[in-house]
């Protein structure tokens, strides 16, 4: 194989030859020139959600999963305090988001909805009259577990019209689908720069509403992820409180000018959602079915059936595409066997038939006459 293997993945995830090079120099954390990447990096995010006037971005080290848990802590005060979230749930990171939260000590009322379904923004309303203690909302944007879009925009409403605090998990739609700060009120919006950006995996980062900042102070337990001292530091100082990831940063920097490049958030929506419907077309020729129907799922990761053939196992599966040049993600469902394909990085239509192609030759050899799942 010539090349390396493309990340069919919801991050990390395969990035351009532009992106990987800006990693090749080393950079001081406190120098100058490395606190204008950071702070021209913070600005252009602003930018994509048209959040200049309304919100702040406070970056943070390691994986989006931090920079959630960071957003609760900073935001929701502890239980003895009143915090009190509401995580509607249709899916494994829906679950994540509760159980980080009762694990630093606020307390998570969970909405459950089926996995195949999106959030009801009727049944988050239902939720927030019953209990009027509920202060703030968590909601995953795309479920990344299924592949589900959630309604951020009727759900932003509801917590609007009942005066409570929305942290967005937009984890895997960022830079892809459509969020405008001046049309949807949010407190905490959370990425991360290995996702839809294109950039390399370390840094999370946090859209904050200016009008709830200076209520944050003191919430979090966590002196590494408390936001607020974070943001009150880098606008001090220009610089990050502890040791930045330096080469992922100017790598995110390089990956956002080629996002700008690229025509922004509407021409990387473009390109994923071909990216979906060539794998969706292809694999459907193949016999497998998707797990969600169409019009509820993202261009962003599709779950796949797994097929019903007895030789099928998905160890073998993903060694099998691996070979091929292309490496799968594993179902996150409990009750069916699923596994799951990414439609996001750098790549294109080209890539994924090659991707679809790839899946053919692996069921030919386990002896596996179609992707199909009926039993």
């Amino acid at each position: 194989m010539d090349r390396d293997a493309i990340l069919l993945t919801p991050g990390p995830l395969t990035t351009t030859l532009r992106t990987k090079l800006a990693m090749l120099k080393d950079w001081g954390s406190w120098d100058a020139d490395f606190n204008a990447i950071t702070a021209g990096v913070r600005a252009r995010l602003l930018d994509i959600v048209h959040g200049r006037d309304t919100h702040v971005v406070v970056p943070l080290q390691g994986s989006g999963t931090f920079s959630v848990e960071a957003a609760v802590a900073t935001l929701v005060p502890p239980g003895d305090k009143g915090g009190h979230v509401l995580v509607p749930d249709n899916g494994a990171y829906c679950k994540r988001a509760a159980r980080l939260t009762q694990m630093m000590g606020r307390r998570a009322t969970v909405l459950a909805t089926p996995e195949d379904r999106p959030i009801e923004p009727a049944a988050v309303e239902a939720a927030l009259e019953a209990d009027t203690s509920i202060t703030h909302v968590v909601l995953i944007h795309c479920e990344t577990g299924t592949g589900v879009e959630n309604p951020l925009a009727e759900v932003a409403a509801v917590c609007e019209r009942h005066g409570k605090g929305l942290i967005v998990d937009a984890m895997s739609s960022f830079a892809a689908l459509p969020i405008d700060a001046r049309r949807i009120r949010f407190d905490a919006l959370v990425a991360a720069s290995g996702k839809c950006l294109e950039g390399v995996p370390g840094m999370g980062f946090v859209f904050l509403r200016r009008a709830i900042l200076d209520a944050c102070a003191g919430n979090s337990q966590s002196l590494a992820m408390d936001l607020h001292d974070q943001h009150v530091y880098m606008e001090k100082t220009g610089q990050w409180r502890f040791t930045p990831p330096t080469h992922v940063v100017v790598a995110l920097a390089e990956a956002v000018t080629q996002f700008v490049e690229e025509g922004g958030q509407p021409a990387r929506l473009a390109r994923y959602t071909d990216n979906c419907k060539t794998l969706v077309d292809g694999m459907q020729a193949l016999g497998f079915r998707p797990f969600l129907k169409p019009e509820i799922q993202a261009p962003i990761i599709v779950t796949f059936h797994a097929p019903a053939h007895e030789a099928y196992e998905f160890k073998r599966f993903y060694d099998a595409a691996k070979q091929r040049g292309f490496i799968l993600y594993p179902g996150k469902l409990t009750q069916i066997e699923t596994f799951r394909v990414g439609c996001i990085g750098a790549i294109g239509r080209n890539e994924m038939a090659q991707a679809v192609a790839a899946v053919a030759d692996t069921l030919h050899e386990m002896g596996i006459p179609n992707g199909n799942p009926a039993r």
